[in-house]
């Protein structure tokens, strides 16, 4: 623990020089854009910025990569907020409760509850990566094929959870919808092409990001279109900086929603969206107000924005100790390492431990530049919300074609777009609601993939996804989550937990 201690000291030291600063001012700024644009991922800056990084000195490089990779992730939940855009995918989930909180003419401090969220979600997981990072990086080594099957098979089950009216069913059916997107292409086992219907522009699929931009951006502005009316809130005054106090009264869902997400980031290839989701819906199933979740909830505002974050540096675990990429951007990461000649694995503990600590130690100063920022230009954010109307939704209509394009450069992924936009309001017309159906055609690939590997491996016998001992237990969440959703066993189950709540007293005070 001490020489732990000394190395995180070492490391913080070594970037607290004019360079050090400068880049990390200087990155984590750009990490913001790219967050705030829509279309344009952490993924794709960190994968646009490694060519630049060339000629840099190698722990200065990675620090620049840290602070765009972390800085993308947190100003994502920018747009999320303001226009109901998120500007990833990862921050999907916060616009579920920041933009309704806008809406109320508090974005100020939604912007501001998101800023303080992001930030302790990335100091849970840094905690983590430092103190358990062996551990948990073990608990990961035993999942496989079936344990990913189910891991993807939960993500699309919670977007019951996540619906905001009260029929989950229409949570369920916006998730199987995504789902059936992700099948779209040529599947990847047997280069077999599917629901293609002869558009040779289908074989690649339908990309994730043309899908969101569109569900999301092009579809809010039919629907303000449609509610011509109905004005964005003008109010600015409010206040940014959140007290103690409002963000103490949520200690456990911040604990825990850092934890799901930590953990989210250790299984590599999960990433920042099913912690997101991950930590929303624990939140709101153990919250005592779930109703107010979707309306502007403080809670779940946080919980998403805590649990994406946390991914990042839980992310750090398998891709330090492993060499195996927590999420997307993190496989970028890695390349960039090996570039400038650091060789993660199981064997950089013993070879380059003082580089682990310098990790963290870029984690943290990354966490506290977007604190920084985030907190001081969320005013400069907001006066997007005092831009006419007329005026807004046609730049947003421009950057949704332009992220759209940016993507492959394919004007194919523009149509795309456009054609999700479309659905996407006809959806929210009908109150089904657009997370679980982004949500379905990130998980759906994975969920695909591992489903047909795990039958190649068995010839078809599908006893290993219920006999194996984390299988058999995700497989029960699962069934279990589904199962209380229905309402009369949700009514069944509060009705025995009070019983048996109320034994309990009753032994107590004989």
């Amino acid at each position: 623990m001490l020489d732990g201690l000394i190395l995180l000291g070492q490391g913080i030291a070594y970037f607290l020089t004019f360079e050090g600063i400068f880049n990390v001012v200087w990155a984590t700024l750009l990490g913001l854009a790219i967050g705030i644009l829509p279309g344009l991922t952490a993924t794709m800056g960190v994968a646009l910025l490694v060519t630049l990084t060339y000629n840099m000195e190698p722990a200065q490089a990675i620090l620049t990569l840290m602070c765009v990779y972390l800085g993308s992730i947190f100003g994502g939940s920018r747009t999320a907020i303001l226009l109901n855009i998120p500007g990833t995918p990862a921050s999907a989930a916060s616009s579920l409760d920041g933009y309704p909180l806008a809406r109320q003419g508090r974005a100020g401090f939604a912007m501001g509850l998101a800023t303080s969220a992001s930030t302790l979600g990335t100091l849970v997981g840094i905690f983590f990566l430092a103190l358990l990072a062996p551990l948990l990086t073990e608990v990961a080594l035993n999942f496989g094929t079936y344990e990913f099957f189910w891991l993807a098979l939960f993500g699309v089950v919670i977007s019951g959870q996540l619906s905001g009216s009260d029929t989950p069913l229409k949570g369920y059916i916006a998730g199987i919808l995504g789902l059936l997107v992700s099948m779209v292409g040529m599947e990847s086992l047997h280069a077999h092409q599917r629901f293609t219907f002869g558009v040779s522009e289908l074989s690649a699929g339908i990309d994730i990001i043309p899908a969101m931009v569109g569900a999301f951006g092009l579809a809010e502005i039919l629907g303000q279109i449609k509610r011509h009316a109905e004005m964005r809130p003008t109010s600015v005054t409010d206040r940014v900086v959140p007290r103690f106090g409002e963000l103490f009264q949520y200690w456990r869902t911040i604990l825990r929603s850092g934890i799901i997400g930590t953990f989210a980031g250790i299984i590599p290839g999960v990433g920042e969206d099913v912690g997101a989701w991950s930590s929303y819906a624990a939140a709101k199933r153990f919250s005592k107000k779930p109703q107010e979740f979707g309306q502007g909830s403080h809670e779940g505002l946080i919980a998403a924005e805590t649990g994406n974050n946390a991914v990042v540096s839980g992310a750090m675990i398998p891709t330090l100790t492993l060499a195996l990429p927590g999420s997307a951007a993190a496989a970028v990461l890695i390349a960039a390492m090996f570039i400038h000649g650091v060789r993660p694995g199981p064997m950089l503990m013993i070879e380059n431990a003082e580089f682990v600590y310098q990790v963290i130690a870029m984690l943290l100063l990354a966490t506290f530049a977007n604190l920084l920022f985030g907190l001081s230009l969320t005013r400069l954010f907001i006066r997007i919300v005092s831009i006419p109307q007329e005026r807004l939704m046609g730049v947003i209509a421009v950057l949704c074609v332009v992220g759209s394009f940016a993507v492959t450069q394919r004007m194919f992924d523009v149509y795309v777009m456009l054609a999700f936009g479309v659905l996407g309001f006809l959806l929210r017309e009908m109150k089904y609601p657009m997370a679980p159906l982004v949500l379905g055609i990130v998980l759906g690939d994975l969920l695909d993939l591992n489903l047909r590997r795990g039958l190649g491996l068995t010839n078809g016998d599908w006893t290993p996804f219920f006999t194996r001992p984390i299988s058999a237990v995700l497989c029960l969440i699962v069934v279990g989550t589904i199962l209380l959703s229905i309402p009369a066993v949700g009514r069944a189950g509060r009705r025995f937990v009070n019983v048996m709540t109320g034994k309990s007293r009753i032994t107590g005070n004989s």
